[in-house]
């Protein structure tokens, strides 16, 4: 069952690794397929070094294992919660990857300070609240996904691909496994270029809105340009 969508989500999974957004098991990422409403996972646990495609988990829209001996991702419910909500997402990846990690605990958005930025995400990386204990104590990982969607009333999930859930780590999401993957990979680069920029210059402002604008709009905008058509 969903033979090729396991190995996508296998390879994304093994791509946190392997671009050392994960120490131990520390993240996961899913894919969805949406004529089937079916969600493959990464399994709860799993040692990256051992894990194969075949032990990626297939469950239905509720939580329901659908194929698959072993337990999925605890962050199961936090997915499935973004994948109700955000329609035109296919993968969602989450990692504690040190420097957007380091935002997201001290409760900082990342704002847009250099072009790179502004090539990926329109405008800063939000932060969402810290849970209440009522949230924290019942359903705690579908309330995870509940505060990103609150967080996301006003803000496009296209044009702003991650957030930073406060005090714990970045989720990231795309038309894919592989493309929320990457997503995160060029969020923790982003963080790292901002922090370091903040050390530089504690001063620093935004980059002015028009040349966000620019560079956004030149490879995600009706008009984009870059690369090859």
């Amino acid at each position: 069952m969903l033979k090729q969508l396991k190995e996508e989500v296998f390879q994304a999974n093994i791509d946190l690794l392997r671009n050392h957004l994960v120490i131990l098991t520390w993240g996961n990422v899913s894919g969805i397929s949406r004529s089937d409403e079916y969600v493959v996972i990464k399994p709860s646990g799993v040692d990256y070094g051992i894990m194969k495609s075949a032990d990626m988990v297939v469950v239905d829209f509720e939580g329901k294992i659908v194929e698959g001996k072993l337990r999925p991702s605890s962050d199961l419910p936090t997915h499935l919660r973004l994948y109700k909500n955000f329609s035109s997402i296919g993968g969602i990846a989450h990692a504690h990857s040190m420097y957007a990690t380091m935002f997201a605990q001290a409760c900082k958005e990342i704002h847009c300070f250099g072009t790179t930025h502004a090539d990926h995400f329109n405008g800063s990386i939000p932060v969402t609240r810290f849970l209440t204990k009522k949230e924290v104590e019942s359903k705690y990982e579908e309330n995870t996904g509940s505060v990103i969607v609150e967080r996301f009333k006003s803000l496009d999930p296209e044009s702003m691909p991650a957030v930073l859930v406060g005090g714990h780590a970045p989720f990231a999401w795309g038309t894919s496994a592989d493309d929320a993957m990457k997503n995160i990979l060029i969020l923790e680069h982003v963080a790292q270029m901002a922090m370091g920029s903040l050390q530089l210059n504690p001063d620093l402002h935004q980059l002015p809105s028009f040349v966000q604008e620019k560079h956004f709009q030149r490879k995600h905008g009706p008009k984009a340009y870059y690369g090859q058509k």
